[in-house]
């Protein structure tokens, strides 16, 4: 009984390999990435459009590069608000309506400290971009500015 055993374990160790090589052959889900233009400024945002990927954003990253940002896609025009749950570094949040044109921003946006308020628009959007904050002032970004992506 005990030679059996053995037998079996030797076989089913290579086979147990080879899975879990073609596991790790299997390419990562890729994220969707859109270069989105305000004027000049130009950036590599990351796309999240499902409502999983929506809730989590931005959390618990600790820095984003410089030309990196964060696009939203919701599927119909609303009042979106965003809150700086779980961040670790501020954030210009900039919210576009259907057309792409920008109908409200909100600057230089710190992490939450002991209370976490809740950022909302003026006005009625389908895209919320995130990018790191400064990033308005810099580039003299104003509400009514039609963004390209």
């Amino acid at each position: 009984m005990k030679q059996i055993a053995k037998k079996s374990l030797y076989l089913a160790i290579p086979i147990f390999l080879i899975r879990l090589s073609l596991l790790a052959a299997e390419p990562l889900p890729k994220k969707d990435i859109a270069t989105v233009c305000i004027k000049d400024a130009c950036i590599q945002a990351e796309v999240v459009s499902a409502s999983a990927e929506r809730e989590k954003g931005l959390m618990f990253r600790e820095s984003l590069a410089v030309d990196r940002g964060m696009l939203f896609i919701f599927e119909e025009e609303g009042l979106y608000s965003f809150w700086m749950k779980n961040m670790r570094f501020p954030l210009d949040i900039i919210w576009l309506d259907l057309n792409k044109k920008i109908v409200d921003i909100k600057e230089n946006v710190p992490p939450c400290g002991e209370s976490c308020e809740t950022l909302s628009p003026e006005n009625k959007a389908k895209y919320v971009l995130e990018v790191n904050a400064g990033f308005a002032g810099r580039n003299k970004i104003k509400v009514g500015e039609v963004v390209r992506f």
